[in-house]
């Protein structure tokens, strides 16, 4: 898939010069020649300074989250004896590391991208069908041109180990040569700042996204910044690197999102980017936004995925924190258990201070001889006894990795394992279905997200495209398909009036429905299975169109409609074929066929569109009583 700007247009529509200013992604927008520095609006020194200590509130009040994080990344890294040690004053004590936390987080982050995200898009309006079919075909095209998968990719990391996934959505106007195209980035947690104790981000009065960038380079994108760059008075958290980095030459870009009422009483959204006290762009400074706001949609341009939610903030916790103490009990019983075997491996022994025995000689192996001065006695030199650990260290040592495994759902069944006695595959098959409930419940909180993060990007078009981009899409045979598209379809429409009455404008909503792209080799196996099983059913044989339909409805599988609709057609051309064959006589006594007329063939459409069948509610009845527990 593919998509290119119209040659010859070199912006878009609705973005005036100033747009090409800045770009919603946290860094200052590439190739932006030409662009000075605003001066004079609503939006200065003044403001700046305070929307610096409003920053700075925040921050503190993110303080204990942020250190949660960046320990929690510690212990991804196995590096959870740097945390361990913190209280401990034994030196060159022995720190082994196990990778049973490491491995929980892997098999969870395998298991998310075995369901990574499809958007499929539906109208809310019968009239809104063609515009719901382009998209749904476009938006794919869009997230492949994000880079999406690896965007998903890092946000399920952050979410598993941090307990939060933030992604940004936003409109770069410095892509295709300057008209403009919608960028989704994985946002890092410690560059987003918000008011502490809010459940949600869009209750925010306040949203701040900072991100360090070198002075050389700011001072060479913007020449008014010559002496106004220094150290960066933002003190950001930062994870622990192998690399040592230094930020002394960098200074905090941040970007400033805050909500107004403009002169009609309407909420919009505002954006400022600055540097220090310098405003380098701010919507209020120009004319073409002050009213309109930075993004028409109105929303903060993050969408926040927490794994495990908590009470007065939009973050969550991780795996990290729900099994970092049994990670740490089984690294200290296994150096317990390490120290023990190397102080039993190596004999040590009691020598009298007046003993007659030259240490030297009889502690080095390599000499045959070892001299003594008078006699010897016994008790000269002792050998210390070790002690051995009891087994039951062992059995609590396993009890903790089998806590460890069940707290995170990462039992041996969902790693490939099977239990004693477990060999057929549809039982090992059925043990790991019922094993992933942990993932499937995680999956869903992403796909909320997504279908947010959707409809962010379904506003950005709405607002943005105003120019026709070309698009290679896949059409319903499979075969590339060349479409022009813009936003004129899902523009407000004007209704006209009624009896002189001014009806206002429709603007065109969608729902967006989730599914996984069944990229798990097992997931595909079950789906092929299941259509050889309908092929063996006689399902698609036309003339058992009517028991098909009936069996189907008491099903639940991806894309029924879709069969259903397919065996329903292929019944209908059956049964006029027949009729055909026959001078339009009823059909009857055909396999599996009940007496059908042509009069009952043209209303079976209208009698499906109404509502069900008696046949098929009685069926449907008799399926939830049977599944219902008394």
């Amino acid at each position: 898939m593919d998509m290119t700007a119209v040659p010859g247009q070199a912006a878009s529509a609705g973005l005036e010069t100033s747009q090409s200013a800045g770009t919603q992604s946290g860094s200052l927008i590439p190739g932006n020649i030409g662009f000075t520095i605003q001066k004079g609006g609503p939006i200065g020194t003044e403001q700046v300074n305070k929307a610096r200590q409003i920053l700075n509130d925040y921050k503190e009040g993110k303080k204990n989250l942020e250190q949660k994080v960046i320990d929690a990344e510690q212990w991804y890294k196995l590096r959870n004896w740097e945390c361990m040690r913190k209280d401990s004053k034994v030196e060159n004590q022995v720190e082994p590391v196990s990778g049973w936390l490491f491995n929980a987080i892997s098999n969870k982050h395998a298991s998310a991208m075995d369901n990574y995200p499809a958007p499929n898009i539906l109208p809310r309006e019968e009239g809104d069908k063609q515009e719901a079919k382009n998209l749904s075909s476009i938006v794919p095209v869009l997230l492949e041109k994000c880079d999406f998968e690896q965007t998903y990719n890092d946000e399920v990391y952050d979410k598993l180990i941090g307990g939060t996934g933030i992604f940004g959505v936003f409109w770069d106007g410095s892509k295709l040569g300057g008209l403009g195209d919608v960028a989704i980035e994985r946002v890092d947690v410690l560059s987003l700042f918000w008011q502490p104790g809010v459940n949600d981000i869009q209750q925010s009065r306040n949203l701040f996204h900072v991100v360090l960038r070198d002075n050389e380079s700011l001072i060479d994108e913007y020449p008014e910044l010559e002496g106004k760059l220094g150290k960066s008075s933002i003190d950001l958290g930062k994870y622990q690197y192998d690399d040592q980095v230094d930020t002394t030459d960098s200074s905090a870009v941040v970007d400033w999102y805050y909500r107004k009422r403009n002169t009609e009483g309407k909420v919009v959204l505002h954006y400022c980017k600055f540097i220090n006290d310098t405003v380098l762009f701010a919507t209020e400074n120009d004319p073409n936004y002050a009213e309109r706001g930075w993004y028409d949609h109105g929303m903060y341009p993050f969408v926040f995925d927490p794994l495990f939610p908590m009470k007065g903030t939009p973050c969550g916790f991780g795996f990290v924190d729900v099994a970092k103490s049994p990670q740490e009990y089984i690294d200290r019983g296994n150096q317990a258990i390490l120290e023990n075997m190397l102080a039993n491996s190596r004999p040590r022994y009691f020598v009298r201070s007046d003993g007659s025995v030259n240490e030297e000689e009889f502690a080095d192996t390599t000499k045959p001889f070892v001299h003594t001065d008078g006699g010897l006695a016994q008790d000269s030199i002792l050998p210390i006894q070790g002690k051995t650990l009891s087994g039951i260290y062992v059995t609590v040592l396993q009890n903790k990795i089998d806590e460890l495994k069940e707290t995170t759902g990462n039992r041996d069944i969902s790693n490939g394992g099977s239990q004693s006695g477990v060999t057929a595959a549809s039982a090992i098959a059925a043990m790991q279905e019922a094993g992933s409930k942990i993932d499937r419940d995680s999956s869903k909180a992403t796909y909320r997200a997504f279908r947010k993060v959707c409809v962010m990007v379904i506003e950005l078009i709405r607002q943005f495209y105003d120019m026709p981009r070309q698009f290679r899409i896949v059409g319903e045979n499979g075969m590339n398909e060349y479409v022009s598209y813009s936003n004129a379809g899902i523009q407000p429409q004007d209704q006209g009036s009624v009896m002189g009455v001014d009806m206002g404008y429709r603007v065109p909503e969608f729902d967006i429905t989730v599914s996984a792209e069944k990229r798990s080799p097992y997931s595909k196996l079950s789906q092929n299975e299941l259509a050889l099983q309908f092929y063996g059913a006689g399902f698609f044989k036309p003339e058992n169109y009517q028991q098909a339909l009936l069996c189907l409805d008491m099903m639940d599988f991806d894309r029924k409609e879709i069969i259903m609709n397919k065996i329903a057609q292929n019944g209908a051309m059956y049964q006029q074929q027949m009729m055909g064959m026959m001078g339009g006589m009823p059909v009857s006594g055909m396999p599996g066929m009940a007496s059908v007329t042509p009069m009952q063939t043209q209303q079976e459409p209208q009698t499906a569109s109404a509502g069900e069948s008696s046949v098929t509610k009685d069926a449907r009845q008799r399926v939830a009583d049977s599944s219902v527990p008394t």
